[in-house]
């Protein structure tokens, strides 16, 4: 009896262990897919496998902790994307996660290594590859020894320019669809090698066009497209021609490092770097367009959740705009990621790596809320890194998108195929937390908030923005971007903390916070921003905006502008100190307006009239080479715009900063700007936190 006593306490104590320990299975590259996958010796071969396991002990229906899949180090090469449904859930105490074994390093690849390389006699390899010819695979990208080749183009350093428009250019909007333009004689040769593959990217306005060549009339130097663009083909809003190259050239193919595909013999040619030896290093081209779903259903309740992606990294994916797709939507909104999200909540990606991506990285659609993405690092994308969308003002609740944090993350070097892409993208999004990010090396904006253009109704609100260090941001090439950038109604959020610099574009723009068509109801505060070609704060249009206790400094062009005077107040500007040393304090329209207002019901009958547009007062300007007297403000001087009652208690003096001339902007003791309400700007928790 006391036998059976001790067996049935055992056995319980056992049971109970065994309960309160996670469920684990492995996965390693030189692993079965036949095995258990109970053990690292004896693990799944991939993560698909693993996914069934862990599906398959759900069912079990016994009490656990959570499931826990090790990765072992290695290379796994999809041939399809990972997809995750709602049965592949877990619940906050047992949560479902995929890691890589501590030390050791995963790659997940979409893509597909290309071999059998043949040198030829005028120095390039070559290899044929059979699903090409078969028209089963194309791609835009290859990468040799982890680095990003370009396609063969022309010219090779440089830009061409559109020499004539034969569908309209100044003269008509710069919307106006364009499907043809005059070049220069050379510039483009109807002899072609597969004529129809070659491809103009046109860089224009805030967006990069991607034509297909259609025909070319050599007599008239005019080239034909298959797909019309959205704008038309001048240099921004100026009568000079656009900036393009030409790609997929095999003629062009002249420089270490470019390749051409030809999508009829199946023939990809090679000019290597120097050093290079094609018969031991590794070629990879992308083949699938993504790497994971994660499809839940808002709609039905039916979500993905907790699900989490713990130190793996991630590479290459192949994308190529659809047929009629030139890319003409603002922040390559069109282009897919690489991960796409749908009904996902409480979900996460920690501590991964995205590299060598050919679209963007993540896409979280409809019905994705209380998501952590934190510690990634996202490099080397064709595309942007995250693109938060989901159902808008019109749309049913249940597909809103919200309260997702995107923390710690590195995102470099993105924009690489589509230029105009956005480094953090929310949309019609709201409650998300954009902090402690370092953003760089982009060609359009780093983050971009809202998507209603206007004062029309908008989801996106309460989207805080704060400690993210973004620079190198526009690098030249493109126009009307900046650092940060809004759109439409945003009540209650709030851009603070950020340190902003090195905005340059290529024509107008290239500002450091952007407040662009309808931007109301947010605050900016405590950000630090310098070194943009143009202001370093811009408004388009705006209504009530709050704008106080932040750094403006060293814009080249102006350091203020405002582009619309409206009739309501656009803008709350206090506490803030203005530093430059070349350009215009303030550009655009700081005119006031009068229009009718009223405070309370009371005054409906008898509206009084105002007229200021923006107030502005107790803020710190200084100019080192430039006496007070000489200083236009809103083309008027000091004394004549305090008398329309702005700036009465501002002050013209050097605010004390350490050292300007190596961008130090923290103030001295004594600095006059704490007289004026000024508080002392903290910028060393600026970006990601060490890990």
């Amino acid at each position: 009896m006391k036998f059976k006593i001790l067996f049935f306490l055992l056995s319980t104590l056992i049971s109970q262990i065994s309960a309160a320990q996670e469920v684990v299975f492995y996965v390693s590259s030189r692993g079965n897919d036949k095995a258990s996958g109970r053990s690292a010796r004896d693990a799944f071969a991939t993560l698909k496998q693993a996914q069934i396991a862990v599906r398959t002990e759900k069912i079990k229906g016994y009490p656990k902790t959570g499931f826990k899949v090790w990765i072992r180090g290695g290379e796994y090469e999809l041939k399809e994307p990972l997809v995750f449904g709602p049965e592949d859930s877990g619940t906050e105490q047992m949560p479902v996660i995929y890691q890589a074994m501590p030390g050791e390093r995963v790659r997940i690849s979409g893509g597909e290594k290309i071999t059998g390389w043949k040198k030829t006699q005028n120095g390039l390899w070559k290899t044929t590859l059979p699903k090409e010819k078969a028209g089963q695979w194309y791609f835009h990208q290859i990468w040799v020894n982890g680095q990003n080749r370009r396609r063969a183009h022309t010219p090779n350093t440089g830009f061409y320019t559109v020499k004539g428009f034969p569908d309209g250019g100044a003269e008509v909007s710069y919307d106006k669809g364009s499907q043809r333009f005059e070049f220069g004689k050379g510039d483009i040769d109807p002899n072609w090698t597969n004529l129809n593959d070659v491809e103009a990217i046109v860089y224009h306005f805030w967006t990069d066009s991607h034509l297909r060549v259609q025909s070319v009339d050599e007599t008239a130097d005019i080239v034909t497209f298959k797909h019309k663009t959205g704008k038309r083909f001048t240099d921004d809003y100026t009568k000079d021609g656009a900036r393009y190259i030409i790609e997929n050239v095999f003629e062009a193919l002249d420089a270490p490092g470019e390749w051409y595909l030809n999508r009829v013999t199946g023939v990809l040619s090679y000019m290597p770097m120097p050093g290079e030896d094609m018969t031991k290093a590794e070629v990879i081209a992308p083949v699938i367009p993504q790497l994971m779903v994660l499809n839940g259903d808002p709609i039905s309740q039916q979500y993905v959740e907790h699900l989490h992606f713990k130190n793996i990294r991630f590479e290459h994916t192949n994308f190529i705009l659809p047929d009629g797709d030139v890319n003409n939507n603002q922040g390559s909104a069109g282009v897919s990621a690489a991960f796409k999200l749908k009904g996902v909540r409480n979900s996460s990606f920690e501590n991964c790596r995205i590299n060598n991506i050919g679209n963007f990285a993540f896409d979280l659609d409809k019905g994705c809320s209380y998501n952590l993405f934190s510690g990634n690092r996202l490099t080397r994308l064709a595309a942007g890194g995250f693109r938060i969308n989901g159902g808008n003002a019109e749309s049913p609740p249940l597909e809103r998108t919200g309260f997702n944090e995107f923390r710690n993350n590195v995102i470099s070097h993105f924009g690489e195929i589509y230029p105009s892409a956005v480094g953090i993208l929310l949309m019609h999004t709201n409650g998300n937390l954009i902090s402690h990010n370092l953003i760089h090396h982009g060609f359009y904006t780093g983050i971009s908030v809202g998507w209603s253009w206007g004062y029309q109704p908008s989801v996106s609100r309460d989207n805080i923005v704060e400690f993210n260090h973004i620079h190198d941001i526009g690098q030249g090439l493109l126009s009307d971007m900046g650092a940060i950038y809004t759109l439409g109604l945003s009540p209650g959020t709030v851009i603070r903390n950020n340190l902003i610099h090195d905005v340059e574009s290529h024509g107008y723009g290239g500002w450091g916070i952007y407040m662009d068509e309808g931007t109301s109801h947010l605050l900016v505060e405590n950000n630090v921003v310098y070194n943009t070609k143009f202001a370093a704060f811009n408004i388009h249009y705006s209504k009530e905006i709050t704008v106080r206790n932040n750094i403006f400094a060293l814009s080249r062009l102006s350091l203020l502008s405002r582009s619309v005077s409206e009739p309501h107040k656009s803008v709350f500007f206090t506490n803030n100190i203005m530093y430059w040393t070349e350009g215009m304090l303030f550009d655009g329209d700081w005119t006031d307006k009068a229009y009718p207002f009223y405070l309370t019901p009371a005054d409906r009958k008898r509206p009084k009239e105002l007229a200021d547009t923006f107030d502005m007062d107790y803020n710190i300007f200084f100019n080192p080479g430039m006496p007070v007297d000489s200083v236009e403000f809103g083309k008027q001087d000091l004394l004549q715009w305090r008398a329309r009652g702005k700036d009465v208690h501002s002050v013209y003096t050097d605010p004390l900063f350490e050292d300007a001339a190596k961008f130090n902007f923290r103030l001295k003791a004594g600095s006059p700007a704490f007289k004026v309400g000024f508080k002392q700007i903290e910028m060393q928790n600026v970006g990601p936190a060490s890990r």
